[in-house]
């Protein structure tokens, strides 16, 4: 009884090597190979269905509306904008604040001497 009961018929035959064949035919030199080919290949930009997004920051940022709304640049700019004129209305509230002070402490002021002005009047109209 042979041991080897398939024979040989299963077992693979080695591949002949390749040759080195160059990846790319496209003949460039040095710069427009680093230019095409090297490691700034900048941001990563997906259209689908007219909405135009791209990859910043390890986040999909949504570049054109196709529905109707806002960009996201463009709502970041608004956000931007909001902040500010928060902080801006916040300051006018402080001024006012220590405008109001200012009128209170002056007024409080005017009338101590009012009342002191009063008194010496008093005093003299007796001494006559």
């Amino acid at each position: 009884m042979p041991l080897n009961l398939f024979g040989n018929k299963f077992s693979p035959k080695k591949t002949p090597p390749r040759r080195a064949q160059s990846l790319s035919n496209i003949s460039l030199d040095a710069d427009q190979a680093r230019e095409e080919f090297g490691p700034n290949i900048g941001p990563v930009k997906l259209r689908l269905g007219g909405n135009e997004v791209q990859f910043e920051n390890g986040m999909w940022i949504q570049e054109t509306g196709g529905g109707g709304g806002a960009s996201h640049k463009e709502v970041m700019k608004l956000r931007k904008e909001n902040q500010q004129v928060s902080e801006e209305n916040n300051l006018l509230k402080l001024k006012i604040d220590i405008l109001l002070d200012m009128l209170a402490e002056a007024s409080a002021v005017s009338h101590y001497h009012e009342t002191e002005l009063k008194q010496m009047r008093a005093q003299v109209g007796k001494k006559r």
